[in-house]
């Protein structure tokens, strides 16, 4: 069973994925690049607010940039019972949806595009976001290669 996906289970929590995107100003093909100066609290921000609208306890999925590795944020996480993290291993793209999403924004909206500015960027990320959320095909394609699926009694190939 994927990562998490148990531990959400027991608790009745939503599985969250999260994976802070580089983005480029030019074609995919050259360097990208992300806001720079994302601190702990950022993240422990974002997960407040995604716990708030959720509703509920989350367990979030997090790849190993090093904030996530952070000693502040996993104490946050140790002393909030709402909040469990599960780390993915060192490079794991095959056990994170949000990799196939990415994937699929590089392949269309981004692709041999030079940007005129970040707005530019922006929209034509969002407007392929929402063409990817209307196309539940894309979405569940992006879970079926991490082995996870809407369906809970669903397991990983060969387990």
């Amino acid at each position: 069973m994927a990562p998490g996906k148990a531990t959400a289970a027991a608790l009745g929590a939503w599985l969250v994925f999260e994976d802070e995107a580089a983005v480029s100003m030019t074609s995919h093909r050259s360097r990208t690049w992300a806001p720079a100066g994302i601190t702990w609290q950022d993240y422990r921000d974002l997960l407040v607010r995604a716990h708030l609208q959720l509703g509920g306890p989350i367990v979030v999925i997090w790849d190993n940039l090093n904030v996530h590795r952070c000693s502040r944020l996993r104490e946050y996480a140790a002393k909030h019972a709402w909040l469990t993290i599960v780390q993915l291993p060192s490079y794991a793209p095959d056990l994170n949806p949000g990799e196939g999403i990415w994937s699929l924004l590089r392949r269309d909206a981004t692709a041999n595009v030079v940007f005129r500015d970040r707005d530019h960027l922006v929209q034509a990320v969002r407007s392929d976001l929402r063409r990817i959320q209307l196309r539940t095909d894309l979405i569940e394609g992006c879970l079926t290669e991490t082995g996870l699926s809407l369906n809970t009694t669903t397991q990983r190939k060969g387990q």
